[in-house]
C-alpha cells in the first residue's frame, strides 16, 4: 500500500456511500483524497487506487486524465488555476494572468524553482460575476483578483 492508513480510512468512508458491488463509484473521491496526500497522481498511486477499488487501472487513469482537478504530473505545493474562459477574460482575467505570470516568473503549466507554485489555465469556475477568478489547489476560490489581491495571495501562501 502506497498511501497512509488515514488516507485509506477516508477512502473507505467514501466507498461506504455506495452499494458493496459498486465500490468503483468512489473513484473520483479516492483520487482527490490520494492527491491531497501525494500532491499529484503518479501511475503507481492510480494503480493502487484501482486495486483498492477493484477496477481496471486504465479506468482510473481515464478519470484522472479527463478532469483538470487531478494532477497527473508533479505540481508545486500550490496549484493556482486562472480562469481563462471568455467572461473572465473580458473582465480582467488576461491582465491578472499576465501579472501573476510575471510575479511568479513562470508561464502556464510551469512550476517555480522553489517548487511552491504551479500555474495552470482553468475552465469556467462558475463565478463569472466575480472575475477575474483563480482557484488554489482546486479548493479555494479567489475572486476579483486585482494586482493587490494577487500580491496578498502570493505572500500569504509563501508563509
Amino acid at each position: 500500500m502506497l498511501l497512509s492508513e488515514q488516507t485509506y480510512k477516508k477512502i473507505d468512508r467514501e466507498v461506504a456511500k455506495f452499494p458493496p458491488d459498486q465500490k468503483q463509484s468512489a473513484v473520483m473521491a479516492a483520487l482527490q483524497i490520494a492527491q491531497d496526500e501525494t500532491r499529484w497522481l503518479p501511475p503507481e498511486v492510480m494503480q493502487d487506487i484501482a486495486d483498492y477499488l477493484g477496477m481496471p487501472a486504465i479506468a482510473v487513469q481515464e478519470v484522472a486524465t479527463f478532469y483538470n482537478m487531478y494532477n497527473t504530473k508533479p505540481v508545486g505545493k500550490y496549484k493556482i488555476s486562472v480562469c481563462t474562459n471568455l467572461p473572465c477574460q473580458l473582465s480582467g482575467g488576461e491582465k491578472a494572468a499576465h501579472y501573476l505570470k510575471h510575479k511568479l516568473g513562470i508561464d502556464y503549466r510551469e512550476t517555480t524553482d522553489d517548487d511552491l507554485f504551479t500555474l495552470v489555465e482553468g475552465e469556467c469556475m462558475g463565478a463569472c460575476g466575480d472575475a477575474p477568478v483563480m482557484l488554489v489547489n482546486n479548493k479555494r476560490m479567489c475572486s476579483f483578483m486585482s494586482d493587490d489581491k494577487i500580491d496578498a495571495l502570493v505572500e500569504e501562501l509563501k508563509k
